[in-house]
């Protein structure tokens, strides 16, 4: 044999591992987690997690700066948009009721690398989430004292002039994570409890402000001689949707608790639109009572609905607003951290983490050791570092996880099930059927009566037979992959193709074409392919198109941020490249998972056309274990 070839074979074996996915595991299969959580449950824990601070700060200071009143609008828009990436988790979460969100969606379907990546940056995103709530509450709470607390913390500490740390230590921020961490560590149904008893008060509060706040409504706050309803134009609505976006996020929190529900399939999808719902509601409503009750020019950005019942002579209402705000900020804390410790959990299962994150308490049965070293880290991040170079983070780690979850929606819908699939995946031999993907899994009933999803769609195969030369689903595989090539290339044109490319007239033109007709040509060929239909489980309608829109507005945020928030991210991507190679690989379940009957080998032709066997399935090599790859 040819020096290197074995070596070639192990490359391949390699870059096998990195993308192979996870298999389909019944939801009827035994959860270490308490299912206990119904639809009331998980519509308050993604209320709770969208209303928070957002609804006290974020509208008074969009209005005055951004939008004006027409920041209405914004918020309606960033609602339907937010919409497209909630029916993506929606339709995973009822079909894979497992803990894991985005983590476990991109592992079911794009591959084990990618789904590690996007678990890495799910935790980025929820402690420093956590930590920002957790400042934004005693910074709320430390101004109803005139500062009393800040005050204190910097005449006996003094002033820090780090680089990457706080002014000073934010000692109420970090006890209030602690106790938050405490509350979650009882149980799913105290957390649910508490998380109840909060947004009802937040709730009662929001419906105050907007029935007081309609009876103190001044129509000429709207007109001209305010400025009118729009005075920063069509510009200052859309800056303010790309603003508003981010009030809407927190839904992904019912996907990642639906392990948790009793009947997910329903709960899930139902909890995902209710909550999403009164979300937008809320926040439109309150806008709107804010701007008529005050002119947008004069609110205070930092506390714009206390500051508004002052201004019309109502300055107790202030300390209910200031009740509700506590509320919602403490109930946008603990939906945090219920969530952040079962992605952990996730990922410490399937073996891509650390194994004693995978320790489910017998009694609460709640991961406890990951909300005990999650919370305390949280609270460390919250005490000492500076947060406004981090609070970026959020956006980007999102946003990445909203793009991955509406391709798996595509690939999941249009992976073509192997033609050769049975009922049964018993049996040994060299005729027994391997099942990489969890879409193999979904079909192994049916499967070789009629079209399969991949295929081309009967009527269209004698005008576009030439699709289906390859490979069943090539051709939509390919066309998913254009989608999002072409996705991105639209993202560049609109966002820098003036502005940091400083293209030519004909070539900003050419871009946006180019990048157009690509996305049009993919999603004409996916929609000329079969999809998966189920029955008995919800699916988002409009499929490749909704899940496509949502691509390109994740890639055109993603675009708006800075180049520093970049090179942040790279950095925390490769520290989470060295979690993944120095751990995660070697321990994977995937390494042990396939059953002994199925064997991959690769062949080398030599010129005597004998064949060689090069590489044998790892999985079944006596001398390699769990922790070998």
């Amino acid at each position: 044999m040819a020096p290197g070839r074995p070596c070639a074979a192990g490359l391949v074996r390699f870059c096998q591992r990195l993308k192979r996915q996870k298999p389909l595991e019944d939801s009827s299969v035994e959860t270490s987690l308490r299912r206990c959580l119904s639809t009331l449950d998980l519509t308050l824990l993604g209320v709770g997690s969208m209303v928070g601070s957002g609804l006290y700060v974020l509208t008074g200071t969009v209005a005055k700066e951004t939008t004006g009143p027409a920041v209405i609008v914004s918020f309606a828009v960033a609602a339907v948009a937010s919409l497209m990436a909630a029916l993506c988790y929606a339709e995973f979460g009822a079909r894979v009721p497992r803990t894991g969100s985005a983590y476990l969606f991109t592992y079911v379907s794009v591959g084990e690398l990618w789904a590690f990546l996007i678990g890495w940056n799910l935790v980025l995103e929820y402690v420093i989430a956590g930590a920002a709530v957790a400042r934004a509450w005693s910074g709320y709470l430390d101004a109803m004292f005139d500062h009393r607390i800040q005050n204190f913390t910097e005449a006996h500490l003094g002033v820090w002039q780090v680089p990457f740390l706080a002014r000073s230590p934010d000692w109420l921020a970090a006890g209030i994570i602690l106790l938050a961490s405490a509350f979650v560590s009882c149980g799913a149904r105290v957390s649910s409890w508490l998380n109840h008893t909060l947004s009802a008060v937040s709730m009662l509060v929001i419906l105050f402000i907007v029935v007081l706040g309609f009876i103190l409504a001044r129509p000429s706050n709207w007109g001209e001689g305010e400025g009118g309803f729009a005075p920063f134009g069509f510009s200052g609505i859309m800056s303010g949707t790309a603003t508003c976006f981010y009030a809407f996020v927190g839904f992904d929190v019912i996907a990642a608790s639906s392990e948790e529900a009793r009947d997910p399939k329903r709960a899930v999808p139902l909890a995902v639109a209710l909550s999403l719902g009164l979300a937008a509601a809320a926040y439109i409503l309150v806008s709107t009572v804010l701007t008529l009750m005050t002119p947008w020019h004069s609110l205070n950005p930092n506390s714009a609905l206390a500051d508004a019942f002052y201004q019309r002579g109502y300055g107790w209402a202030g300390y209910l607003v200031a009740t509700g705000s506590i509320c919602a900020m403490t109930t946008s804390q603990i939906n945090g951290l219920f969530c952040l410790p079962r992605i952990i959990y996730a990922m410490a299962v399937d073996g891509l983490f650390f194994k004693a994150f995978a320790y489910v308490h017998p009694r609460t049965q709640v991961p406890l050791l990951g909300i005990l070293v999650f919370g305390a880290l949280t609270a460390l991040v919250t005490l000492l570092l500076d947060l406004e170079a981090l609070v970026q983070f959020l956006s980007i780690g999102t946003l990445l996880a909203y793009t991955f979850v509406a391709i798996s929606v595509l690939v999941l819908r249009f992976q073509a099930a192997s033609q050769s699939s049975s009922p049964s995946l018993a049996g040994s031999g060299p005729k027994a059927v391997e099942y990489n993907s969890f879409s193999d899994h979904l079909e192994l009933v049916g499967t070789g009566q009629g079209p399969q999803p991949g295929w081309l769609r009967p009527a269209l195969r004698p005008y576009l037979g030439f699709l289906d030369r390859a490979s069943p689903g090539a051709a939509a595989r390919w066309a998913i992959c254009g989608l999002v090539v072409s996705a991105f290339t639209l993202g560049c044109g609109l966002m820098l193709g003036n502005s940091v490319l400083h293209l030519p007239p004909w070539a900003y033109l050419l871009l946006l074409l180019c990048g157009g007709v690509a996305f049009l040509l993919s999603l004409l060929v996916l929609g000329a392919h079969q999809q998966q239909r189920l029955k008995d489980t919800f699916q988002m309608p409009l499929v490749p198109l909704i899940p496509a829109l949502s691509i390109v507005l994740n890639f055109c945020l993603m675009l708006k941020l800075s180049y520093l928030t970049w090179v942040r991210f790279t950095i925390w991507l490769l520290m989470g490249l060295l979690v993944y190679f120095g751990y995660g690989i070697w321990h994977s379940k995937e390494n042990w998972r396939e059953p002994p009957g199925l064997v991959t080998a690769h062949y080398v032709a030599f010129p005597d056309g004998r064949p060689e066997e090069t590489a044998q399935d790892p999985g079944r090599a006596p001398a390699q274990g769990p922790g070998s790859p």
